[in-house]
């Protein structure tokens, strides 16, 4: 695609690294019929290529034609006056879900990860939104990335779900997620060696949302880890990668928490060294792999944010690459595996899961569909639940046809989107294998619902 940045604009290295993205796509139109929201509205600017058009416009980089695309694509933001907003531009851009399901499709290998967090960054920067909508933004961003004020959050919300039927959308939205959400203390950050002498030394973080959610997780991980043999560092002081500041616009905080890992990444190896940084939530190793992008133009950080990337590893990923041992396995339980958007089509790891699944000795089976968007996304089910609403709904509508036992996920936001309207229970996959290796039921599937 033309673009006309001048030679000042890309002095910047975000408009620089936007440029060269946007001259990457030729409009073939290839990933429109992967995108869920052009699938829904058969609208252009609801799709990747439009969106592409209009983000050019957007960074001030359009050439001739760009007006009209524009003006057709005017419209309003929900809830929002028409003069706050640019045209629709901010409209179409929000509905995107981030699902990544354009850039599998797309054959110039347009990077379109990078571009839709260069224009959330853009539109924060330059559109005034309404009061409540940015008090909203604010306060996700502060609260969601802090494992202290978000396990405040969650016990005082839970206090309040029943107003789930009777508050506003995003509001109903979030008391609909705390319903039912457990708080308690996990494995927090320190050394955790294996029985023996140690073959290798893996890093992790504790994350944010998942860590108050679901530490069990983490717990999960480290157990099979230790047993593989792997001494495992939790990282003290970086506890967010920085993804859902990055999903809000929030540049600069995402780039605050990205560099805190980075650190204490670059510490560890630079001390008794590490094999790999482990993700267990797909989301967040989407992101960590991609520090570098994130921190382009950034002389003093660009550099490690690099070396760090290319440390991290999904855990599926990891884990299908070692040798590991499932003396519990039992062919008797059959899983649906449920790839996340963002470990399919930002990773390319769909298969992980399924394949170690399969070793461990569960009957697999997986939606027809493929890895189609839960609606989950990061924060899109809080900022535009109706969208999220659906593409859930539809999601588990494939998932229970399949008549699964359990639905195993490697992302704790499309289980936390998912559960309510599935009639199987979700797990994460690592909890899986640590209890077909003899490591403890995971919590979900001991609810007495089924016998396991």
């Amino acid at each position: 695609m033309k673009t006309g940045f001048t030679d000042a604009q890309l002095a910047d290295p975000h408009i620089r690294a936007a440029n060269d993205i946007i001259r990457d796509c030729v409009h073939c139109g290839f990933c429109a019929p992967a995108c869920p929201t052009y699938a829904m509205t058969g609208d252009e600017l609801e799709g990747p290529r439009g969106r592409i058009w209009l983000i050019r416009d957007l960074l001030g980089g359009g050439g001739e034609g760009s007006a009209d695309v524009i003006e057709g694509s005017a419209g309003t933001h929900e809830d929002a006056p028409p003069s706050e907003l640019d045209s629709g531009v901010v409209r179409h851009l929000d509905h995107c879900l981030g699902c990544l399901a354009c850039m599998p499709a797309c054959p110039s290998g347009v990077d379109y990860r990078s571009l839709i967090g260069i224009a959330r960054e853009a539109v924060e920067a330059q559109v005034k939104r309404p009061f409540a909508d940015r008090k909203l933004r604010a306060v996700l961003g502060r609260v969601l990335p802090d494992p202290l004020w978000f396990g405040r959050l969650i016990r005082f919300a839970r206090l309040f779900v029943w107003l789930r039927h009777v508050a506003p959308r995003r509001i109903a939205a979030a008391l609909a997620l705390a319903k039912g959400a457990r708080v308690r203390a996990g494995a927090v950050p320190g050394v955790y060696s294996p029985d023996h002498t140690p073959r290798s030394r893996v890093a992790m973080i504790t994350g944010c949302a998942q860590s108050v959610l679901a530490p069990d997780i983490n717990e999960a991980l480290i157990r099979i880890l230790n047993r593989a043999g792997f001494e495992v560092v939790v990282l003290d002081g970086a506890a967010c990668c920085g993804a859902l500041n990055e999903h809000l616009g929030q540049g600069e905080a995402a780039r605050a928490h990205a560099r805190k890992v980075i650190a204490g990444i670059i510490e560890e190896d630079e001390g008794d060294g590490l094999d790999a940084v482990i993700s267990s939530a797909s989301g967040c190793g989407t992101l960590m792999k991609a520090y570098g992008s994130l921190l382009v133009g950034d002389d003093e950080w660009e550099g490690p944010a690099r070396r760090a990337a290319r440390l991290v590893r999904d855990a599926g990923e990891y884990l299908a690459g070692l040798d590991l041992d499932f003396p519990e396995a039992d062919k008797s339980r059959r899983i649906a595996w449920q790839a996340p958007c963002s470990l399919a089509n930002a990773q390319g790891g769909a298969a992980y899961g399924a394949g170690l699944l399969a070793r461990a000795g569960f009957e697999v089976v997986e939606p027809p569909s493929g890895p189609v968007c839960c609606g989950s996304a990061g924060t899109y089910n809080l900022m535009e639940p109706e969208t999220a609403s659906r593409l859930g709904a539809e999601k588990a509508r494939l998932l229970d046809q399949l008549e699964a036992d359990a639905v195993a996920s490697s992302n704790l936001g499309c289980m936390m989107q998912l559960s309510p309207s599935l009639a199987s229970p979700t797990v994460h996959l690592v909890e899986l294998l640590d209890w077909a290796q003899g490591g403890p039921l995971p919590r979900v599937l001991g609810d007495g619902t089924k016998d396991w």
